[in-house]
């Protein structure tokens, strides 16, 4: 049998990079895992199909930024208690354009508590978040929402197999880069490409020419397809090639990659943005940070970001180095807090105008 949990010493290799040291489109990003793990390229294969299968991995995909390529928002809704389940299964199954959904709960009452359900929320080049999270909101009976745009986005990307050693304050060596929310336009040739390069990679496609079906739904040879793709990586729409951890539900061992995330809460004065989150986001433990403003619902937080971790205490150690460190340079913190992470759905939000089309003609049914 093929070992196939997170931990086992050949596949913690593999995923020490396949998380997120694929940088850009590559043409055989399976080669480039290989040789930066120092692991052979057959055996790098049969690992990663296996995980896939195995459902440790749960994707297989070319990321994209898509930050520059669709509107998108963190939504906070509150719902009713009684409706909550319901409402979690359809913004997961029906709407393709809510990509992150998760409950939330803080551990006292505080400004924002009644906003249990959270999810990213994206709408092609175009078309309106308000109007998109309207129809949601009619369908399923929610009470309100608050849309959270992303003016900032600070990500320092470490994988969540590396992540398990970080001590809280690990953090790189400068503030870390913010990347803007400009969309750019793209031609009818390069959106064909992107669509057919973005969809998850089925285990047959574990391969070393791993393209070679996309570019024949792409309609376009091989080399026309990478050459496309390249021309996409310096337009800077594409992300990370990345195999994705499994890493809120159990392996069939019962073991688990993370137990806890808490999405971090802070409120900078306005000016600051920018600098609390480049410090914010060069932390090791983050795998999210974005400047994100609340406003008053939410205790005015402008700088938001992610932890993941096995324990809860050492999630709030790192948390309590974040906020050391943003007071020994003088950056005030006027307000602080932590929304804990219970149940979590996460697939690809679809950017596809013609997908935004057909949906909004006939929208999915409400089952609660």
């Amino acid at each position: 049998m093929i070992p196939t949990e997170h931990d086992d010493p050949i596949n913690a290799k593999i995923l020490e990079v396949s998380e997120d040291l694929v940088a850009g489109f590559q043409r055989h990003p399976f080669e480039v895992i290989a040789e930066k793990s120092g692991v052979e390229l057959e055996v790098v294969l049969e690992r990663i199909r296996a995980m896939l299968e195995a459902g440790v991995i749960r994707r297989v995909r070319q990321t994209l930024l898509a930050t520059k390529l669709a509107h998108g928002a963190l939504v906070a809704w509150r719902v009713p208690e009684e409706k909550l389940t319901a409402i979690f299964d359809y913004m997961f199954q029906h709407d393709p354009f809510s990509g992150h959904v998760v409950t939330r709960s803080t551990d006292t009452e505080v400004s924002g508590s009644g906003y249990r359900l959270w999810t990213t929320l994206k709408v092609p080049q175009g078309e309106s978040l308000d109007h998109h999270a309207t129809v949601l909101k009619e369908i399923v009976g929610a009470d309100e929402y608050i849309l959270m745009p992303a003016h900032g986005v600070f990500a320092p990307g470490v994988g969540h197999t590396r992540r398990k050693g970080l001590e809280p304050g690990a953090k790189v060596d400068a503030p870390a880069e913010m990347m803007t929310t400009t969309t750019v336009e793209l031609t009818d040739e390069e959106w064909e490409v992107l669509l057919a390069l973005k969809e998850e990679l089925t285990p047959e496609e574990i391969v070393s020419n791993c393209w070679d079906k996309r570019a024949e739904i792409a309609g376009v040879s091989l080399d026309r397809f990478c050459e496309v793709a390249e021309t996409l990586n310096a337009k800077k729409v594409i992300g990370r090639f990345s195999t994705f951890l499994e890493h809120v539900k159990p392996s069939e061992t019962g073991k688990k990659v993370t137990r806890f995330n808490g999405l971090f809460h802070w409120a900078v004065p306005d000016g600051m943005q920018e600098q609390a989150g480049a410090e914010v986001g060069r932390h090791h433990c983050m795998t999210h940070a974005y400047w994100r403003e609340g406003g008053p619902k939410f205790g005015n937080v402008n700088i938001m970001g992610v932890v993941h971790g096995t324990e809860k205490p050492k999630v709030m150690e790192h948390k309590a180095a974040i906020d050391k460190h943003l007071e020994s340079i003088g950056i005030p913190v006027n307000y602080t807090n932590v929304f804990w992470g219970g149940r979590s759905e996460i697939k690809p939000s679809e950017i596809s105008p013609k997908v935004y089309a057909e949906w909004h003609a006939n929208p999915p049914k409400f089952e609660g």
